[in-house]
C-alpha cells in the first residue's frame, strides 16, 4: 500500500485533489479535520477531555460537543487553543495510524492522508510521499470569501497564521499548482502518481 500525505494552506483546493484521487485511483482518503470531529464525538477518544477543559456548558442536548462554542472560546484565547490542540492532535494521529493499519489489512492499494498540519505533526514519518497543494494567495482569499462567506480581512488573517509557502516547499516531495485550471491539476496528479 502506498500512502500519500497531502497538505497545503486553507483555500488551496485540497478537496479537489482528494476527490480526483478517490474517483480515478480508488484511493482511501482520511482527512485529519474530519477525524478531529470524530474524536470529539460522545464515543470518541477526546470527548471527556474536551468537556473537562471547556466545562459542561459545551454539551448540546444530543450529548455532542458544541464545536461552534468551543471555536468561539479558542479563537481569541491562545492558551485554550493550545490546550485543545494538545488534546486533539495526538488523538487524531492515533486514529489515523489505526485506520492505516486496518486499510493495509483489507488490501488497500492507495491511501491518502490530508492534513493542514501534516508536516508540523510529523505525519511524513508514515507517508511514502508528501504532496503540497499550492495556490496563489489571491485565489485562496477569493475561494474563502466565496465558499465560507469570510470577509477579505478574515481570509487574509487565517492565511497569515498558517505555515509559509517556503516551509511547505522545503518539506514536500512534490508540488501541485492548483489555481483553477482543473486539467492542469489532473495532469500534475497523474505525474505525481507515476513518481510513487
Amino acid at each position: 500500500m502506498k500512502i500519500i500525505g497531502i497538505t497545503g494552506g486553507v483555500g488551496a483546493g485540497k478537496s479537489t485533489v482528494l476527490d480526483y484521487l478517490s474517483q480515478k485511483h480508488h484511493a482511501y482518503v482520511i482527512q485529519a479535520d474530519k477525524v478531529g470531529h470524530l474524536v470529539m464525538e460522545p464515543e470518541g477518544l477526546c470527548y471527556e477531555q474536551v468537556i473537562a477543559l471547556f466545562g459542561r456548558q459545551v454539551i448540546k442536548d444530543d450529548k455532542t460537543i458544541d464545536r461552534r462554542q468551543v471555536s468561539d472560546v479558542v479563537f481569541g484565547n491562545e492558551l485554550m487553543r493550545q490546550s485543545l490542540d494538545d488534546i486533539i492532535h495526538p488523538a487524531v494521529k492515533t486514529y489515523i495510524l489505526d485506520e492505516i493499519r486496518h486499510q493495509k489489512e483489507t488490501g488497500c492499494d492507495l491511501l491518502i492522508v490530508e492534513a493542514a498540519l501534516l508536516l508540523e505533526e510529523h505525519y511524513e514519518e508514515f507517508c511514502d510521499a508528501v504532496w503540497y497543494i499550492h495556490t496563489d494567495a489571491e485565489v485562496r482569499i477569493q475561494r474563502l470569501m466565496d465558499s465560507r462567506g469570510y470577509t477579505r480581512a478574515k481570509a487574509k488573517s487565517i492565511i497569515a497564521r498558517q505555515a509559509s509557502e517556503e516551509f511547505f516547499k522545503e518539506h514536500a516531495d512534490y508540488m501541485i499548482i492548483n489555481n483553477g485550471d482543473l486539467q492542469t491539476t489532473w495532469n500534475q496528479i497523474e505525474e505525481g502518481i507515476k513518481l510513487l
